[in-house]
């Protein structure tokens, strides 16, 4: 498997992907434009030094995201050369791992969206069931246990290799105010491994609530599950956080778990209507959180040129308004998808790398 990950072929397509998601410098400093001469110059050491086994992961910095209603999610970001690397394993892995995947998993998935999973959920609401469990994991990117994902890990791939080098990713610690501190548990949140393996370890609690014979859809840590009354939803909520607590070793937020109507619930950005055959909403959440942004764009405190001011407007609402055009997809009869906007293609790989 180590031949393959680091196989020219599969290097390129994972510098192609982490150019086009661009994003911020890692501790080191780097920006992406800048990291094909690091790979020219550097590419044979850092080969060399991950076949031997002794090849180092930077640590991740951390940055802080403000969450609309208030609070801050933690975020890291690492150094591109990494970025490169671990987009290269999970290259490799996922073809390993998500045909084994359950169908009721929509995140962060080859071919599956937010959209799909929303589509689903409205079905359920159609078919009469008109109560969801909403169930929050607490800070669960921050508490993946990291014995428990790397045993997952190993029931598939057996190049012992690849384990280490994914366990000192998961080790490689974080940088805050110029201080190392180790990762003793956790996949965090912004690494191109992480939505692979958040994935793997909650694989297991799709396969539980499948042999239960439940109604649910999950996007990453959101888990939603349906059912037709209340008193079945708040015996299904113990009983499942019980399973996540005691099995998973994770942790259920009860402030932002409940047992509600859909309609009063919001989900990846939407809501429903209550009628009998549902209809997709925007939550009013996202309505006032795109009405905070806008405001900050356009304030008279951010000194700014009007171009550029116009520009960021236009690249939020497009981007806005393509993610939340379901809405109105899903109010047209025969509608199997929504609008797909164009976009840039990346630029041509350079033959000579890797």
């Amino acid at each position: 498997m180590l031949e393959q990950l680091l196989s020219r072929e599969n290097l390129l397509q994972a510098l192609k992907r982490v150019e086009t998601n661009k994003g911020s410098h890692g501790v080191d400093g780097m920006s992406v434009k800048s990291l094909r001469e690091h790979i020219k110059q550097n590419w044979q050491t850092i080969r060399q030094e991950i076949e031997e086994g002794v090849y180092q992961p930077s640590p991740v910095r951390r940055v802080e995201i403000p969450k609309p209603n208030g609070g801050t999610r933690m975020l890291v970001i690492p150094t591109v050369a990494d970025r490169l690397i671990q987009q290269a394993i999970a290259q490799v892995l996922t073809p390993l791992f998500d045909p084994q995947f359950s169908d009721h998993s929509y995140g962060f998935r080859p071919k599956r969206r937010g959209h799909d999973a929303v589509k689903k959920a409205q079905a359920y609401m159609s078919e009469g069931f008109r109560f969801v469990v909403d169930l929050d994991l607490e800070k669960f990117f921050d508490r993946v246990h990291h014995d428990r994902l790397m045993m997952k890990l190993a029931a598939w791939v057996k190049d012992k290799k690849v384990l280490l080098l994914i366990r000192k990713y998961l080790q490689a610690g974080v940088m805050e105010d110029g201080l190392v501190k180790p990762t003793a548990e956790g996949t965090p949140q912004g690494g191109q491994l992480s939505p692979l393996l958040s994935n793997i370890v909650l694989d297991e609690l799709d396969q539980e609530l499948e042999k239960r014979g439940h109604r649910f859809v999950r996007y990453a840590d959101d888990c939603n599950i349906y059912v037709k009354t209340r008193r079945a939803g708040e015996r299904v909520k113990a009983s499942v956080t019980k399973f996540i607590e005691n099995k998973l070793k994770l942790k259920v937020n009860q402030a932002k778990s409940a047992v509600d109507r859909p309609w009063k619930r919001k989900f990846l950005g939407f809501s429903f209507s209550m009628n009998k055959q549902p209809k997709v909403r925007i939550a009013k959440q996202s309505l006032q959180k795109a009405e905070a942004r806008i405001r900050e764009i356009t304030s008279r405190k951010k000194p700014m040129k009007m171009e550029e001011r116009n520009k960021e407007l236009n690249q939020y609402l497009i981007g806005w308004c393509g993610y939340f055009s379901l809405v109105r997809w899903c109010e047209r009869p025969g509608a199997s998808r929504p609008l797909l906007l164009d976009y840039q293609k990346p630029p041509s790989i350079c033959s000579s790398l890797f």
